[in-house]
């Protein structure tokens, strides 16, 4: 499974990429007005984390036009090349932009979706990732784990390049059963990556490897 983190906390986003095979980032709105961030600052700033890695900005405006307009003037201002996805919301001018987009040579992430049908829409016009947001769902009673299996079912049967890439996660049993379910890629918030690495018995266990190899390790380093 790929993993990116969702977030515009730089710092935390340092400590990550320091050891956690992260291959991205994601940000929206929510994130950037919680990181305290103007775009063009947490944008640049994530840009130099990465390097290489994907990095997925959402666009603000309203209609399709508008949309296309937006991402090409990100795509350019930070020159990501093909390193940058525009999200684009499931609406009725997102999906027009989406075909506008892919036209254009712009990836696309399509977010913001709840239902297995809206996400095959957005397969279909070419959307690169479709991001279902499975603590939402599951807020809502919806079963977001269910949701994100017929996706990945949808996109194997009907044999679309399109990657499942599930967002919104309260706990680690969310990503776990994601992961199982198929899902390509996830995006993680950082409190929860640094916990997805962590399990009680295997600090146990090197507790015990450091006090039974006291002495032991003669080979000069």
């Amino acid at each position: 499974m790929i993993y990116l983190a969702d977030t515009a906390d730089i710092e935390a986003l340092k400590q990550l990429y320091d050891f956690f095979p992260l291959q991205g980032v994601t940000t929206n709105p929510t994130i950037l007005k919680q990181s305290g961030l103007k775009l063009s600052e947490a944008i640049k700033a994530i840009a130099e984390i990465v390097d290489k890695g994907t990095i997925h900005v959402q666009v603000m405006t309203n209609t399709a036009e508008e949309m296309v307009n937006e991402a090409k003037t990100y795509k350019t201002y930070f020159d990501l090349g093909d390193n940058f996805y525009a999200k684009i919301p499931v609406s009725i001018e997102g999906y027009k932009a989406m075909r506008m987009l892919k036209d254009a040579g712009i990836n696309v992430t399509a977010t913001a979706i709840f239902t297995q049908q809206q996400a095959l829409v957005a397969s279909r016009a070419g959307a690169d990732f479709v991001a279902p947001y499975v603590s939402r769902l599951d807020n809502i009673s919806s079963h977001g784990i269910e949701v994100v299996s017929d996706i990945v079912k949808n996109t194997k049967e009907f044999n679309l390049p399109t990657k499942v890439l599930a967002a919104s996660f309260k706990t680690v049993d969310q990503i776990h059963r994601v992961s199982m379910s198929g899902a390509q890629s996830a995006t993680i918030s950082p409190e929860l990556l640094f916990q997805l690495i962590k399990h009680p018995m295997t600090d146990i266990s090197i507790a015990q490897f450091e006090k039974d190899g006291e002495g032991l390790y003669d080979v000069e380093k």
